[in-house]
Protein backbone atom coordinates (compact mmCIF):
# COMPACT_ATOMS: atom_id res chain seq x y z
CA UNK A 1 0.00 0.00 0.00
CA UNK A 2 1.45 3.38 -0.90
CA UNK A 3 1.60 6.26 1.56
CA UNK A 4 -0.89 8.17 -0.55
CA UNK A 5 -3.51 5.41 -0.20
CA UNK A 6 -3.35 5.29 3.59
CA UNK A 7 -6.52 6.48 5.37
CA UNK A 8 -5.64 7.14 9.04
CA UNK A 9 -8.21 6.94 11.85
CA UNK A 10 -9.02 10.66 11.71
CA UNK A 11 -9.47 10.63 7.95
CA UNK A 12 -7.49 11.83 4.98
CA UNK A 13 -5.34 14.95 5.46
CA UNK A 14 -7.62 17.96 4.97
CA UNK A 15 -6.74 21.11 3.06
CA UNK A 16 -6.92 24.35 5.08
CA UNK A 17 -10.25 25.32 3.47
CA UNK A 18 -11.81 22.01 4.53
CA UNK A 19 -10.53 21.80 8.11
CA UNK A 20 -13.57 23.35 9.83
CA UNK A 21 -15.81 20.57 8.50
CA UNK A 22 -13.64 17.69 9.73
CA UNK A 23 -15.21 16.97 13.12
CA UNK A 24 -14.87 13.33 14.15
CA UNK A 25 -18.30 11.88 15.02
CA UNK A 26 -17.23 8.26 15.41
CA UNK A 27 -20.12 6.73 17.47
CA UNK A 28 -17.99 4.48 19.75
CA UNK A 29 -15.72 7.42 20.58
CA UNK A 30 -18.66 9.71 21.35
CA UNK A 31 -20.22 7.01 23.53
CA UNK A 32 -17.01 6.57 25.52
CA UNK A 33 -16.69 10.32 26.06
CA UNK A 34 -20.35 10.58 27.09
CA UNK A 35 -19.97 7.77 29.61
CA UNK A 36 -16.78 9.38 30.93
CA UNK A 37 -18.57 12.71 31.38
CA UNK A 38 -21.46 10.97 33.16
CA UNK A 39 -18.99 9.26 35.49
CA UNK A 40 -17.23 12.57 36.16
CA UNK A 41 -20.54 14.19 37.14
CA UNK A 42 -20.84 11.67 39.97
CA UNK A 43 -17.51 12.70 41.50
CA UNK A 44 -17.28 15.14 44.42
CA UNK A 45 -16.18 18.78 44.14
CA UNK A 46 -12.71 19.36 42.69
CA UNK A 47 -12.52 15.82 41.34
CA UNK A 48 -15.72 16.38 39.34
CA UNK A 49 -14.37 19.60 37.83
CA UNK A 50 -11.09 17.93 36.94
CA UNK A 51 -12.89 14.96 35.39
CA UNK A 52 -15.17 17.13 33.25
CA UNK A 53 -12.22 19.26 32.17
CA UNK A 54 -10.33 16.10 31.19
CA UNK A 55 -13.26 14.90 29.06
CA UNK A 56 -13.41 18.32 27.38
CA UNK A 57 -9.69 18.16 26.57
CA UNK A 58 -10.09 14.64 25.16
CA UNK A 59 -12.95 15.88 23.00
CA UNK A 60 -10.73 18.62 21.62
CA UNK A 61 -8.02 16.07 20.81
CA UNK A 62 -10.18 13.35 19.27
CA UNK A 63 -13.44 15.00 18.12
CA UNK A 64 -12.50 18.52 17.03
CA UNK A 65 -10.72 19.23 13.72
CA UNK A 66 -7.42 18.83 15.57
CA UNK A 67 -7.89 15.09 15.02
CA UNK A 68 -7.99 15.51 11.23
CA UNK A 69 -5.22 18.10 11.30
CA UNK A 70 -3.00 15.51 12.98
CA UNK A 71 -3.49 13.33 9.90
CA UNK A 72 -2.06 16.13 7.77
CA UNK A 73 0.66 17.65 9.94
CA UNK A 74 3.17 15.96 12.18
CA UNK A 75 3.22 19.27 14.05
CA UNK A 76 -0.44 18.77 14.95
CA UNK A 77 0.41 15.27 16.15
CA UNK A 78 3.10 16.75 18.38
CA UNK A 79 0.55 19.16 19.83
CA UNK A 80 -1.86 16.23 20.24
CA UNK A 81 0.72 14.33 22.30
CA UNK A 82 1.58 17.36 24.41
CA UNK A 83 -2.09 17.99 25.23
CA UNK A 84 -2.66 14.35 26.19
CA UNK A 85 0.47 14.09 28.32
CA UNK A 86 0.49 17.49 29.99
CA UNK A 87 -3.21 18.49 30.18
CA UNK A 88 -5.59 15.52 29.92
CA UNK A 89 -3.43 13.15 31.97
CA UNK A 90 -2.90 15.42 35.01
CA UNK A 91 -6.60 16.32 35.04
CA UNK A 92 -7.50 12.63 35.06
CA UNK A 93 -4.92 12.05 37.79
CA UNK A 94 -6.70 14.61 39.98
CA UNK A 95 -10.15 13.19 39.15
CA UNK A 96 -9.31 9.61 40.09
CA UNK A 97 -9.25 8.37 43.71
CA UNK A 98 -6.02 8.73 45.66
CA UNK A 99 -3.36 6.33 44.48
CA UNK A 100 -1.45 3.81 46.53
CA UNK A 101 2.24 4.64 47.02
CA UNK A 102 4.22 3.49 43.98
CA UNK A 103 7.18 5.83 43.75
CA UNK A 104 7.87 8.03 40.75
CA UNK A 105 10.66 6.14 38.99
CA UNK A 106 8.52 3.44 37.35
CA UNK A 107 5.75 5.75 36.03
CA UNK A 108 8.34 8.28 34.85
CA UNK A 109 10.24 5.56 33.01
CA UNK A 110 7.14 3.99 31.45
CA UNK A 111 5.57 7.27 30.31
CA UNK A 112 8.87 8.38 28.79
CA UNK A 113 9.30 5.04 27.03
CA UNK A 114 5.79 5.15 25.54
CA UNK A 115 6.25 8.73 24.34
CA UNK A 116 9.55 7.92 22.66
CA UNK A 117 8.17 4.71 21.13
CA UNK A 118 5.31 6.74 19.62
CA UNK A 119 7.94 8.74 17.73
CA UNK A 120 10.03 5.83 16.53
CA UNK A 121 9.52 6.31 12.75
CA UNK A 122 8.74 2.68 11.86
CA UNK A 123 6.19 2.31 14.68
CA UNK A 124 4.76 5.75 13.98
CA UNK A 125 4.05 4.78 10.38
CA UNK A 126 2.40 1.53 11.51
CA UNK A 127 0.22 3.47 13.96
CA UNK A 128 -0.72 5.93 11.23
CA UNK A 129 -1.86 3.08 9.00
CA UNK A 130 -3.76 0.95 11.54
CA UNK A 131 -6.71 2.22 13.62
CA UNK A 132 -6.39 -0.57 16.19
CA UNK A 133 -2.74 0.17 16.78
CA UNK A 134 -3.56 3.89 16.85
CA UNK A 135 -5.96 3.43 19.76
CA UNK A 136 -3.61 1.05 21.56
CA UNK A 137 -0.86 3.66 21.48
CA UNK A 138 -3.27 6.43 22.51
CA UNK A 139 -4.41 4.36 25.49
CA UNK A 140 -0.83 3.52 26.49
CA UNK A 141 0.25 7.14 26.23
CA UNK A 142 -2.66 8.47 28.26
CA UNK A 143 -2.58 5.71 30.89
CA UNK A 144 1.18 5.92 31.43
CA UNK A 145 1.04 9.69 31.89
CA UNK A 146 -1.97 9.43 34.21
CA UNK A 147 0.11 7.03 36.32
CA UNK A 148 3.02 9.48 36.23
CA UNK A 149 0.91 12.46 37.32
CA UNK A 150 -0.88 10.42 40.00
CA UNK A 151 2.50 9.56 41.50
CA UNK A 152 3.69 13.16 41.27
CA UNK A 153 0.53 14.69 42.79
CA UNK A 154 0.10 12.06 45.51
CA UNK A 155 0.17 13.48 49.02
CA UNK A 156 2.48 10.59 49.88
CA UNK A 157 5.14 11.79 47.43
CA UNK A 158 7.67 14.13 49.00
CA UNK A 159 7.65 17.61 47.42
CA UNK A 160 11.34 17.35 46.47
CA UNK A 161 10.69 14.01 44.77
CA UNK A 162 7.72 15.45 42.89
CA UNK A 163 9.79 18.44 41.77
CA UNK A 164 12.61 16.22 40.51
CA UNK A 165 10.15 13.95 38.68
CA UNK A 166 8.52 16.93 36.97
CA UNK A 167 11.94 18.24 35.95
CA UNK A 168 12.88 14.83 34.56
CA UNK A 169 9.58 14.59 32.67
CA UNK A 170 10.10 18.01 31.15
CA UNK A 171 13.68 17.12 30.30
CA UNK A 172 12.84 13.94 28.40
CA UNK A 173 10.05 15.62 26.44
CA UNK A 174 12.27 18.60 25.70
CA UNK A 175 15.07 16.31 24.53
CA UNK A 176 12.70 14.51 22.16
CA UNK A 177 11.46 17.86 20.85
CA UNK A 178 15.02 19.08 20.34
CA UNK A 179 16.00 15.95 18.42
CA UNK A 180 12.99 16.35 16.12
CA UNK A 181 13.74 20.04 15.63
CA UNK A 182 17.41 19.55 14.85
CA UNK A 183 17.16 16.38 12.76
CA UNK A 184 18.66 17.08 9.30
CA UNK A 185 16.13 14.95 7.41
CA UNK A 186 12.36 14.35 7.67
CA UNK A 187 11.61 11.14 9.56
CA UNK A 188 7.87 10.76 8.93
CA UNK A 189 7.10 10.45 5.20
CA UNK A 190 3.42 9.67 5.87
CA UNK A 191 2.95 13.40 6.55
CA UNK A 192 4.72 14.63 3.41
CA UNK A 193 1.59 15.17 1.31
CA UNK A 194 -0.36 16.69 4.18
CA UNK A 195 2.43 19.13 5.01
CA UNK A 196 2.52 20.31 1.40
CA UNK A 197 -1.23 20.99 1.55
CA UNK A 198 -0.50 23.39 4.41
CA UNK A 199 2.42 25.11 2.70
CA UNK A 200 5.17 23.31 4.60
CA UNK A 201 7.79 20.90 3.44
CA UNK A 202 8.15 17.71 5.53
CA UNK A 203 11.25 18.94 7.36
CA UNK A 204 9.59 22.23 8.32
CA UNK A 205 6.57 20.31 9.60
CA UNK A 206 8.84 18.10 11.71
CA UNK A 207 10.75 21.10 13.06
CA UNK A 208 7.51 22.78 14.07
CA UNK A 209 6.42 19.59 15.86
CA UNK A 210 9.71 19.49 17.73
CA UNK A 211 9.41 23.13 18.77
CA UNK A 212 5.86 22.55 20.04
CA UNK A 213 7.06 19.65 22.19
CA UNK A 214 10.14 21.55 23.30
CA UNK A 215 9.15 25.13 24.13
CA UNK A 216 5.47 25.00 25.23
CA UNK A 217 6.17 21.83 27.21
CA UNK A 218 8.83 23.73 29.15
CA UNK A 219 6.28 26.32 30.28
CA UNK A 220 3.55 23.77 31.04
CA UNK A 221 5.87 21.62 33.12
CA UNK A 222 7.25 24.80 34.67
CA UNK A 223 3.78 25.55 36.00
CA UNK A 224 3.62 22.13 37.61
CA UNK A 225 7.11 22.70 39.03
CA UNK A 226 5.87 25.91 40.68
CA UNK A 227 3.08 23.88 42.28
CA UNK A 228 5.63 21.39 43.63
CA UNK A 229 7.79 24.26 44.88
CA UNK A 230 4.86 25.70 46.82
CA UNK A 231 4.33 22.27 48.39
CA UNK A 232 8.00 22.26 49.33
CA UNK A 233 7.71 25.71 50.90
CA UNK A 234 4.66 24.70 52.92
CA UNK A 235 6.43 21.53 54.10
CA UNK A 236 9.40 23.60 55.28
CA UNK A 237 7.18 25.57 57.66
CA UNK A 238 5.28 22.61 59.09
Amino acid sequence: MSVGSVVPYCGLPPAPADLAATWNVDPPLLMVLTLAAAAALRLPGPRRRAGLAAVAVLAVVFVSPLCALASALFAARGLHHLVLAALAAPLLAVALPAARPSGVAAPLGLSSLVLWLWHWPALYEAVYRDAGLYWLMQALLLASFVWFWRSVTSARTAPVTALLAIAAGAGQMGLLGALLTLAPIPLYPVHAAGALLWGLNPLQDQQLAGLLMWVPAFFVYGGYALWATRRLDRAAFE
